[in-house]
């Protein structure tokens, strides 16, 4: 049995665009799951994982799961931040919220 991971919109849409090559046909939660995903995907999957990576490297009160949704949704402001671990048990200082913001901002140029 494989083991759960994280994964990111970027990699979803490489996912499914792989079966749709191998398969040629996906199935309708399939095709809206792509349809999302190239919507929303803004960073290549090297790009997104390079994101994650330096994110957590660098801000210490952030998990996995933390680093995969900051790549996912790239905040752009303070109040972005803030909103993503409105519902968290994480206590982020104003150093970590512009620690992340520094970051992400290097790959959305």
């Amino acid at each position: 049995m494989e083991k759960e991971r994280y994964v990111s919109i970027a990699e979803v849409k490489d996912i499914l665009k792989r079966i749709q090559k191998e398969r040629e046909e996906l199935t309708y939660e399939q095709k809206v799951a792509l349809r999302h995903a190239e919507a929303f995907a803004r960073l290549s999957v090297s790009k997104t994982r390079e994101l994650i990576k330096e994110l957590l490297e660098n801000v210490d009160k952030i998990e996995e799961r933390h680093a995969y949704k900051i790549a996912d949704l790239l905040p752009t402001h303070e109040e972005d931040v803030k909103l993503i671990f409105a519902k968290e048990r994480v206590n982020l200082d104003e150093e970590d919220i512009r620690k992340i913001l520094e970051i992400v901002g290097r790959y959305i140029k």
